[in-house]
């Protein structure tokens, strides 16, 4: 192989000869030392585009990647674990306000309201001016008005009660208590206080009210109690008397039938004997009498006559 060396300057070339053996040397050599020098070269090209600091700041963002995946999975449970609370608080306060409009319509029976008016198993009737929709309520503000209404609730609730405790003890009060009229009708044959004997004509005291009606005529219980004495007795003849509570006690004397035993419960209002004229009598009537704590008193106060 001939090699011809030409200089920059104007001059002659020199025209090296090499041999066989010289020339596969010389490609043998180019062949290895070319492809380390290339690997050289771009070792140091990739240094010097990576630059010193580029593993650390890769590191750096690996990390700070990591920590808002933490991140976003806390703030995702923390969200659920609200949301589940919020859902538990407001299902306790629907439960509450069932129990509220059950005990507003007990309320509202016991009072003799209007059930059309009152209807608890219905929605308020409500209105207003349309308003603007764009407008949302924040979380906070929400939150706070879910406190106000569970604190409404929590005053009402007791209120109510309270209220319904109170109904029901007049309306017990008003069972045990004497009051209306023991027949169908019928009038004051004879009152309570000092009279003439109907038999004699002398002076006496007379202890109840004679009320007169026909024979076989219903005598109703004027209070609610527990019957004491149901039968024969001297003067009064068939008689009834009723243990009302509170220290009262009624009597219904010269019955022809007795309904009812000792030791019954009776209700206000209930039948309980036939008007007759059995004992100390001159004809059919009904006499009553209301005793406190076992003393003979006058039952005009709780007589109120249906005609």
């Amino acid at each position: 192989m001939n090699v011809i060396l030409v200089p920059k300057s104007v001059g002659k070339g020199r025209n090296i000869s090499l041999s066989r053996h010289q020339t596969l040397a010389f490609a043998l050599a180019v062949l290895v030392a070319l492809p380390i020098l290339i690997g050289v070269a771009a070792f140091h090209v990739d240094a010097i585009l990576s630059g010193p600091g580029d593993s650390g700041y890769l590191a750096h963002q690996a990390k700070q990647l990591a920590r808002q995946r933490r991140e976003i999975a806390d703030a995702r449970r923390n969200a659920e674990l609200h949301l589940d609370a919020l859902a538990q608080r407001l299902g306790l306060m629907q439960a509450q306000i069932t129990r509220l409009d059950a005990l507003g319509a007990r309320l509202t029976s016991m009072a003799g309201l209007d059930k059309s008016e009152f209807n608890f198993s219905e929605d308020p009737p409500v209105g207003g001016p349309e308003t603007d929709l764009s407008s949302r309520v924040s979380i906070p503000d929400f939150m706070k008005t879910l406190d106000n209404l569970e604190k409404q609730l929590d005053k009402k609730g007791p209120r109510l009660h309270a209220l319904e405790s109170l109904m029901m003890d007049r309306q017990l009060q008003a069972e045990v208590s004497p009051a209306g009229w023991p027949t169908r009708g019928g009038w004051i044959s004879s009152g309570f206080g000092p009279r003439l004997d109907p038999f004699t004509g002398h002076p006496e005291f007379h202890e109840g009210v004679d009320i007169a009606a026909p024979a076989g005529t219903p005598i109703y219980a004027m209070a609610a109690g527990v019957v004491s004495y149901a039968g024969l007795d001297g003067g009064y003849g068939l008689m009834i008397q009723i243990n009302d509570g509170n220290g009262l006690s009624t009597r219904y004397g010269h019955t022809s039938k007795v309904l009812v035993r000792v030791g019954e419960r009776v209700n206000k209002g209930q039948e309980i004997a036939l008007v007759g004229s059995t004992g100390y009598s001159t004809g059919p009537h009904v006499h009553f009498e209301v005793l406190r704590h076992d003393q003979e008193v006058n039952p005009m106060p709780y007589l109120h006559s249906s005609s």
